[in-house]
């Protein structure tokens, strides 16, 4: 487990900040920023949420793509002694509403691109100030100018208002500021991340300080052995707002390291800055890794620099691991972890030959046994069960989510632990190997998706009686999303495109389903209930045939 005389995010930080000072922080779209100049927009940044009313244990929300006022609206908010809540900047303002009221946040940054959502929702839910900011900000004025000459950086409408506020300008208008004596309790709430799972909405994860420090220090530091922390430059292609770019990637600004960040995913773009910048590690899911072996002008690009590539997120497919050692001569680490464990739970050590398919070994501040899930009895070494996890300062409950909580966290022998509803094994040399899922949950690009989730949205509509959402393997994105419906008798005319469309207006795009089958009726049990593996036995020989 590391040790760490912090207790929070913030101070973590700061002393890097003061160790570091003028060597890179982040990179963001070409763009240098010293430890010095973050630190210096990040106590600005607390300054104008202490002179705007946001109060210690206040939550602030971030809807925002990656980018440098990511980075420094979450150092703020930590410094403010607020509490962060990330959400992706694609969710719709159903799920806006929705987190927005269930974290009780009263304070939102925005992109322009979003402020249209943020404004069809703030009647409902009680932000009382609006933080907007345009992605090309805190860029220096020549590159500003530049993309506005040529129209390349994507624009949204604004409106001003008493209670709406622009990131640049109150960063211009702080730069004298008096920033009260941080907090310094590790057991205070640093951020909630919302989860995907079992049920129709996010789940909110309250994460600690100490937490957060506790899970990100170790996992920052397993390439060590390859590049010391100092010298990383890490390619974070996962969301800021999700665990794994938080641990991963994000988490290199609390050890001296630096993060290359970019608003989407763009092969060439990325190709290019691996090479201009000597990036030395790359973070992505197995989708990511794929679509790079695929790429028509990869060979065009030198891409040696990196010595640790790393995946999580979903589990890597043989194949591609295989491709990928065979063309670059260095092996993809994987790990495995969960929003719930603060991420990595197992991690791929860098400096031994990992066995193929295995997802890592048991990192040090991590318990975990492997159950029978129904009676919650070990297995024997090898054998297959549920994976159950155990950590100091670990997550206890959800946010507003009691029933959750009781069927999620667990004693046992006096202590609490996390299930996972991933069935794992482990060899006798102690790698853990993933097998299969318990529960509903698809994974898609390496999100967790709540198959009931996207049921609930089509039973929503007029024409459908019942559904059943099911994960087809898939090569490339893991799995692909199955809805199989059964309309009612009088309804004619409504086609998947129609069930499509519908889906969409009321959900992020990864959640919508890429196929639409219509049935007459489903297989469901004599009490009544959905029998959703009879579905997916009858997938698995459809593809085995």
């Amino acid at each position: 487990m590391p040790n760490t005389s912090f207790h929070t995010i913030f101070q973590a930080f700061d002393a890097a900040a003061e160790r570091r000072g003028d060597h890179t922080a982040v990179i963001y779209l070409g763009t240098r920023y010293s430890y010095k100049t973050v630190r210096e927009m990040a106590n600005r940044f607390a300054a104008s949420l202490l002179d705007l009313g946001v109060t210690p244990g206040e939550r602030v929300m971030i809807y925002l793509p990656n980018a440098i006022q990511w980075v420094v609206s979450w150092l703020g908010i930590q410094r403010a002694g607020a509490v962060c809540v990330p959400i992706t900047p694609i969710y719709t303002p159903s799920d806006l509403s929705y987190i927005a009221r269930d974290s009780n946040s009263t304070t939102i940054i925005c992109a322009d691109t979003n402020f249209g959502y943020v404004k069809r929702v703030q009647s409902e839910t009680g932000f009382k100030r609006v933080i907007v900011c345009r992605m090309a900000d805190l860029l220096p004025w020549w590159k500003r100018g530049f993309g506005h000459l040529f129209d390349i950086i994507p624009k949204g409408k604004t409106a001003t208002g008493e209670n709406v506020f622009h990131l640049k300008q109150l960063l211009d208008s702080h730069k004298n500021y008096n920033l009260p004596d941080m907090d310094t309790d590790g057991q205070a709430l640093a951020e909630i991340l919302y989860t995907g799972g079992t049920t129709r909405h996010p789940k909110g994860v309250p994460l600690t300080h100490d937490l957060f420090l506790c899970s990100a220090l170790e996992q920052i530091r397993t390439s060590e052995n390859l590049i010391p922390v100092e010298e990383n430059v890490i390619l974070g292609n996962a969301p800021l707002f999700h665990i794994l770019g938080q641990t991963c990637s994000l988490a290199t600004l609390l050890v001296g390291g630096a993060l290359l960040i970019q608003p989407k995913i763009n092969l060439d773009a990325a190709f290019d800055a691996i090479y201009r910048f000597q990036v030395r590690s790359m973070i992505g899911v197995p989708t990511l890794y794929r679509m790079m072996l695929e790429h028509d002008r990869l060979d065009q690009y030198d891409l040696s620099s990196i010595k640790y590539w790393y995946s999580a997120g979903d589990v890597l497919p043989v194949e591609v691991s295989r491709r990928w050692k065979e063309r670059f001569g260095t092996p993809i680490y994987q790990g495995y972890g969960a929003t719930e464990t603060c991420g990595g739970v197992a991690m791929c050590p860098a400096d031994i030959d990992n066995p193929p398919k295995s997802v890592g070994r048991i990192v040090p501040s991590k318990t975990v046994r492997i159950v029978n899930p129904a009676f919650l009895e070990p297995v024997p070494t090898g054998e297959p069960g549920e994976l159950i996890v155990s950590s100091p300062h670990m997550v206890s409950a959800y946010i507003n989510k009691p029933e959750e909580t009781a069927s999620a966290f667990i004693e046992l022998d006096g202590r609490l632990w996390y299930r996972t509803a991933d069935i794992m094994s482990m060899d006798a040399d102690g790698n853990l190997y993933f097998v299969d899922r318990t529960m509903d949950t698809i994974k898609h690009k390496g999100y967790r998706v709540s198959a009931s989730e996207i049921e609930a949205v089509l039973q929503e509509h007029p024409a459908v009686v019942s559904c059943c959402v099911v994960g087809i393997p898939d090569e490339k994105v893991g799995e692909r999303i199955k809805a199989y419906v059964v309309l009612k008798e009088d309804i004619k005319g409504i086609t998947g495109y129609d069930l499509i469309t519908w889906c969409r207006k009321s959900m992020v795009s990864y959640k919508v389903p890429q196929y639409i089958e219509f049935r007459d009726m489903l297989p469901k049990s004599k009490v009544g209930k959905l029998l959703r593996r009879e579905i997916r036995d009858e997938e698995k020989r459809r593809t085995e045939s």
